[in-house]
Order: structure tokens, then sequence, then C-alpha cells
């Protein structure tokens, strides 16, 4: 239980101007963006330094006391927002944003937890370097959670998840001990990689404070098209075409369905269809060169003449300038907002070997079709590394309640189909409370001992964001 006595101590440490008591200020740090998980704190705490979070994780580790580490608040899954007890403190990360070094010679930035992952972009912009890890919540999120989540994005095709965009960690252990692990070496074959241990565990094992991140040359030229064609399968070969022809410089291959376009273009303003005619499914297609503008542009007009040719797409445009670029893009990143107006939304981030990714999408409709029939199946997302947003909004004129009732019914039956192909459950969004029993149930047994192992050797007092990814017979409190 935490009592006032233990609430004053935890507020010393970060000063009362940093600690949040009152409970309508606490209010925004216990849902997420997409309102399923609502949980309870009597307490937000806001360290300044990675000191005040030691002092915070030694208290809490003497005292039984569980913490919540929350960056932007932006995750999808419940794993940043505590669970209903109100025994459960939140420690925001919001205040360690410093930039603490860029080293443009070996293309590296430290970077505390709590930078915006947009302020990142724009330090790596100002020494001419790209962090090419690229989010719709970008504006918002921040990188601690980032690296917590393992998160993906849409430049994974070319530059990975953020795990391989990361060389070092500094963490802050439950027990308040600070690892160090912020190293710029890109080889380092030293015993176990405990940052790849913390890179993807939500806050289970420890808080990370922060990061040293890679930084890329920024490319000399780049082009962006949107081509229309017929289907998922027609997309695949497209994908292995521009592969083909592009090699390391296609940077970014997304998949579209109709259906998304209209529902991007008619609730996000300045939004259009940039082709003539509507097409059944979309590829976005992004291609950066090291060499030259024309370079890349070469690239972009020989794929689409060949697709063309192949009658792989039946139409393309390519943006003629980088607000056009930008334009194209938005068509993309829009599309899980503009599900909202059209009511409820069964969600799922899910990832299956690319081949595979035009038989999922066919067998995963036809089985929701005749499970909900006249829902809509916006199904998109990174057909480049199979990572598929198979989101499912509601019939037109359905009850909303009665739709997403069956949330746990239709997650069911799609993840058994992801699971027939070989998928996982969580291609980008991680476990966090939405996932963690399913994880339980479709993991090896020995896979969760041995993730109850490593969760149980670093946070033996089980304190640490407890009820996400996986959980301990002493969470129970």
């Amino acid at each position: 239980m935490i009592t006032d006595k233990l609430i004053e101590q935890f507020c010393a440490i970060t000063g009362d101007k940093h600690a949040i008591r009152d409970r309508q200020d606490i209010a925004p740090y216990l849902i997420e963006p997409r309102g399923i998980f609502h949980g309870q704190s009597p307490l937000v705490l806001k360290p300044g330094t990675v000191e005040q979070v030691s002092k915070i994780l030694t208290l809490a580790s003497k005292t039984g006391t569980a913490i919540v580490p929350q960056a932007g608040n932006t995750g999808h899954v419940g794993g940043q927002v505590p669970i209903g007890n109100d025994r459960e403190i939140i420690v925001s990360l919001s205040r360690l944003n410093k930039i603490r070094d860029v080293d443009v010679q070996g293309n590296t930035m430290t970077v505390e937890a709590g930078c915006v992952l947009e302020d990142i972009h724009q330090a790596a912009d100002r020494v001419d370097r790209l962090f090419p890890l690229s989010l719709g919540s970008q504006g918002s999120c921040q990188i601690g959670g980032n690296l917590s989540t393992n998160a993906g994005g849409t430049a994974v095709l070319a530059y990975g998840n953020t795990r391989q965009l990361c060389l070092g960690l500094e963490v802050v252990l439950p027990t308040g001990e600070i690892w160090n692990g912020l190293r710029r070496l890109k080889k380092d074959n030293t015993g176990y990689d405990l940052r790849d241990l913390f890179v993807g565990a939500e806050g289970t094992l420890g808080i990370i404070t922060a990061a040293v991140i890679k930084l890329f040359p920024v490319p000399a030229g780049r082009q962006v098209a949107i081509a229309g064609l017929d289907d998922p399968q027609k997309a695949l070969l497209a994908l292995n075409l521009a592969q083909q022809k592009c090699d390391t410089a296609l940077t970014g291959f997304e998949i579209m369905p109709r259906m998304g376009m209209e529902f991007t273009t008619t609730h996000i303003p300045g939004n259009r269809d940039p082709l003539q005619h509507p097409h059944d499914w979309y590829v976005l297609v992004d291609i950066s060169s090291g060499q030259s503008e024309e370079a890349a542009a070469k690239l972009m007009e020989v794929f689409l003449q060949d697709a063309l040719q192949s009658e792989l797409i039946n139409d393309a445009v390519i943006a003629q300038s980088q607000e056009q670029c930008q334009a194209l893009w938005k068509l993309r990143e829009d599309m899980s907002a503009s599900q909202k107006p059209e009511g409820g939304s069964i969600k799922h981030d899910v990832s299956v070997p690319v081949a595979a990714v035009p038989d999922f999408m066919d067998v995963a409709d036809q089985a929701v079709m005749r499970a909900m029939p006249n829902a809509r199946i916006v199904a998109f997302g990174h057909m480049g590394d199979g990572n598929i947003h198979y989101n499912i909004s509601q019939p037109k004129g359905a009850d909303l309640q009665a739709f997403m009732a069956r949330r746990h019914e239709i997650n069911e039956l799609v993840y058994d189909i992801v699971l027939q192909f070989g998928g996982s459950i969580s291609a980008e969004h991680g476990i966090g409370q939405l996932k963690r029993d399913k994880l339980a149930a479709i993991r090896q047994p020995i896979e969760m001992d041995l993730m109850r192992r490593i969760k149980s050797a670093f946070d033996p007092a089980a304190i640490m964001n407890p009820g996400k990814v996986v959980t301990l017979p002493q969470e129970d409190r």
C-alpha cells in the first residue's frame, strides 16, 4: 500500500514541483491513445536527472512499490499505463530530454530517454545527418519509449527497427544501480549483449535513461511515388522487382487498400488521391540515393517502366518536390487516424514472412467476412518487411458497442491465421497488457520460462511495470 508518508518520501526526491498528486492532473497519464486501458495511480514523478531516477528505484525496491515508466504515452498496447489497483507510481521521463552529444564523424548521437523523436530528427538535420526512425507519433513519442518497445516505423526495410539503430544504453536497474553502457562501438563481442535485453523489454527490467543512437548521411537524392495496382500478389511481385532494380536504395515500400485511401482522403483535410482513377490497391515507393537526385530519379523511372510493362502496376505518379513527397507519405501516415471517424476499429499489428503477405490477407479477409459480414477491412502497412496493420472498421450503421464487444473474438481469429503463416502477433507495438496472455498461450513453455527467469534475475521484487509482457507470482500483491 502506498501511504501518505511514502508519497512524501518519493516527492522529496524530485521536489514537489515535479511530483503530481492531484487526481485531475494525473488523469492524462492513466489512459493510452486508444482508450482501451484505464489505470490508477496516486502519484506521477518527473525526475530531471539519472540520479533522481536511481533514488526513486532504490526507495521503490526497499518498500516494494511498483513503478510504471512512461515516455510519450503514445503506445498502443497499454504497456505505459498502470493497472487499476492504485498501487503503482508512474515515473515520467519527459524531463530527461537533453541531447548529450552529437558525434558527426562517428555518426552517433547520445540522447536522454525523454527526447521527443521529432527533436532528434531536427538535431540530426542540423549537422546534415539522418536518424531514420519515422513514426506517425514522432511529434510526441519519446526515444525511451521507442527503445523500450523496439518500435518499427516506415524505414525498417532499409535501416532496421529501433534495436538496429541503438549502439548503447544507460539503464537504471530496479535496485537503483546505474548501468552505463553508453558505448559507441559497432563491434563488441565481450559477453552477453545486455543492451538487447532492455530494448523491447517495455520497462519490465529497468528504466532506460539514455542511449547512443546511429546517424546516417542524408541521401543526396530521393524519389517518392505512388502506384495503383490490382491486388497484394502484384504488390509482392512489384516489391521483388523494386528490390532487384534498386537494391539498398529502396528505403520504403508500403501497401494501402482502396478503402483506406477513401478514409484518408475523406477525413483528413488536404489529402487527395494522386492518381486519375481509383485503384483497388496502392503501393508507396521510396527510393534514396547516396549519389544524386538524378540517380534516384533514374532508379525510380526504370522500376516504374518495368512494372508497367510487366503489368504489375496500372498507373503511377512521382512526387516533383519535397512538399509532394511529404503529401504522398501523409496519405499513408494518416491511414490509422482516418479510421476513427468511421466508428469502431478492431486493430492488429502483425507480421508474416514477406512472401506470405498476399495469402495471409486473402485467408484472413475470407475468415473475417464470414464471421462479420459487411465489416470494412483496412489492411495496410510495411509490405517490405511483412508488417501489416490488419484493421477492421465496423460495418456502416452498426452499433459501436456491439461491434467492439467482439474484439477478442476477432483478435483470436486473426491471430490464429497469423500463426498458421509462421507470423507474429506483435510486429512493432509490443506486448504490454493487451497481448500478455496471448503471448503466454502461443510461446513454447521453455520460452516463457526463460523470460520469467530473466525478469526474476533483474527484478526479483517484481516492482518494474507489473502486469506487462510476462508476470511473476509475486506481482499478485
